[in-house]
């Protein structure tokens, strides 16, 4: 005679590292947002340390001139790009459910997509400074200054690739919390009725969706620029430097 289980077998879930490399939830996410970022943080406190140091006196010679505006590239694009971005990324993805009364966010694996492509950009581009040396045009990266003829160096291509994942995980992001917050509020919370932060959390997404894809088509023109040829800043051949800064 067969025999019905009066309850149903709890279920197991990975635990350990593997939990959090695997994990989709938005705390577990936005803690490894948080994380990551103070990392970065530190790595770029580093740098620009090492530039004070230089600095306190006109005589010193810690490091050279070229490791100087590497470390001043980096430092900027680490903060910006690394830190401060992350940060953000880290509250909005732990605060924002739990403030419209959702379960998770609206897409959990392009979450986890998201955040594994941050740290794959972030990974791409500290790596630069073992495999030939770092950026060193300014993290505005001005098209003369990273021109192939300019700087030859394999930097910027780490650069401008690191950047594009960058900026596809922020793209990820912000997808995710539009509609998130568009469509898994709970019921009677209105968007008047929602807090703030999550106000502004909706506008910031709004606008990483209008922005990056301009930063995406410059990075895109660059990079064609400096490995096939073209000429889409370069001012002999019929290109314009400005283009880069308007986009």
């Amino acid at each position: 005679m067969t025999t019905i289980p009066l309850a149903i077998p709890r279920p197991t879930y990975p635990t350990g590292v593997w939990s959090w490399i695997t994990t989709i939830d938005h705390k577990r996410i936005g803690i490894l947002y948080g994380v990551t970022a103070f990392v970065l943080f530190i790595i770029g406190g580093i740098e620009a340390g090492l530039m004070r140091l230089q600095l306190t006196s006109a005589e010193q010679d810690i490091i050279s001139p070229e490791v100087y505006n590497q470390l001043f590239t980096m430092h900027g694009t680490t903060m910006i790009f690394l830190a401060v971005m992350p940060l953000s990324a880290a509250f909005f993805n732990f605060v924002i459910p739990l403030q419209i009364g959702a379960r998770d966010v609206a897409f959990p694996r392009l979450n986890a997509f998201s955040y594994w492509t941050f740290l794959g950009g972030a990974i791409l581009l500290n790596s630069s400074w073992f495999l030939g040396g770092a950026t060193n045009a300014g993290w505005f990266g001005y098209a003369p200054l990273t021109s192939a003829a300019q700087n030859p160096g394999n930097g910027i291509d780490f650069w401008i690739v690191a950047l594009q994942l960058l900026g596809i995980a922020s793209m990820a992001a912000a997808f995710n919390f539009i509609v998130t917050i568009i469509n898994m509020r709970a019921p009677g919370m209105s968007l008047m009725r929602m807090p703030l932060f999550t106000w502004m959390t909706l506008l910031t997404s709004i606008l990483l969706v209008l922005a990056f894809p301009v930063i995406t088509v410059a990075l895109i023109e660059l990079y064609l620029d400096r490995t096939f040829g073209m000429n889409f800043f370069n001012v002999a051949t019929g290109g314009d430097p400005v283009l880069w800064q308007h986009l």
